[in-house]
C-alpha cells in the first residue's frame, strides 16, 4: 500500500486556481471560527444575528420538510457519517488511490475532532447546559467530506482552473448549506453555530491535505 501511495498524485496537488484560493480561504475561515468562538463563549441564548435569521423553536419545521431535515441530519450522525466515509474510502481504493483514502479518513476525523474540541473550549449551549453547540460538528463533517471529494475529483478528471474552482466552492457551499439548514430547522444549532462549523471544515481540509502529502512523501523517501 505504501508504494502505491507514493506513486499516486499528491492529494494537495490541484489545478492552480483552486490551489491559489484554498489557503487564503482557510486562513479567513479560521479567523471567523475564532472570532465567533470568542464572541459567543459561555452564551446560552441565540445572539442578535441568530434571531435576525430565525428564532429557534422546538417545532421550527413541520412535515414533510421535517423528514427531509432528519434525513440530512442523519448524514452527520455516527452511523450516517461512517457510511459516507466508508463509501468514499472504498471508491478511492477501487481507483487504487490509498493516499486519497487516507486523506478522506484524516479529514473527517480532524474536522469532527476540531469541532468537538472547540465546543468544549467555547462552552456555548443550546437547550440546556449539557448541549454544547458551537461549532456545529454535523456541518463541519459534511462540508469537509464534500470539499475533500471535490478536491480529489478536480485532480482526477483534470478540470481546468475555472471549473475546478467552481466545483470545489460549490461542493462546500451546497453541503454546508444543506446540513446547516437541517440543524437550524431542527433547532439543534443556532445559525452562527452552523457558520462556525462550515468555516471549521474550510480551515481543516487544506491543512489535512498538506499533512497527508508531507507524511506520504516522507515515508516514500525513507523506503528509497
Amino acid at each position: 500500500m505504501d508504494h502505491l501511495a507514493g506513486a499516486e498524485p499528491k492529494v494537495g496537488r490541484l489545478p492552480s486556481s483552486p490551489r491559489a484560493w484554498l489557503w487564503p480561504i482557510a486562513a479567513l475561515a479560521a479567523l471567523v471560527v475564532v472570532a465567533l468562538g470568542v464572541f459567543y463563549a459561555g452564551h446560552s441564548e441565540p445572539g442578535r444575528v441568530d434571531r435576525w435569521i430565525v428564532e429557534p423553536t422546538a417545532d421550527s419545521v413541520r412535515p414533510p420538510w421535517r423528514r427531509v431535515a432528519l434525513a440530512v441530519d442523519f448524514l452527520g450522525e455516527p452511523a450516517g457519517a461512517a457510511a459516507l466515509v466508508v463509501a468514499a474510502v472504498a471508491g478511492c481504493l477501487l481507483l487504487r488511490r490509498p493516499r486519497a483514502a487516507v486523506f478522506i479518513v484524516a479529514g473527517a476525523v480532524l474536522a469532527v475532532g476540531a469541532a468537538t474540541l472547540l465546543k468544549h473550549l467555547v462552552g456555548r449551549t443550546i437547550h440546556g447546559e449539557g448541549n454544547l453547540s458551537y461549532p456545529s460538528g454535523h456541518t463541519a463533517f459534511l462540508t469537509a467530506l464534500a470539499l475533500m471529494v471535490a478536491l480529489l475529483a478536480t485532480r482526477r478528471f483534470g478540470l481546468g482552473r475555472a471549473a475546478g474552482t467552481w466545483l470545489v466552492l460549490a461542493a462546500a457551499l451546497v453541503a454546508g448549506a444543506a446540513m446547516g439548514w437541517a440543524q437550524v430547522a431542527l433547532s439543534a444549532h443556532y445559525p452562527t453555530d452552523v457558520l462556525g462549523g462550515w468555516c471549521t471544515a474550510l480551515a481543516v481540509v487544506p491543512v489535512t491535505s498538506w499533512l497527508v502529502d508531507r507524511i506520504g512523501d516522507h515515508r516514500r523517501q525513507q523506503r528509497r
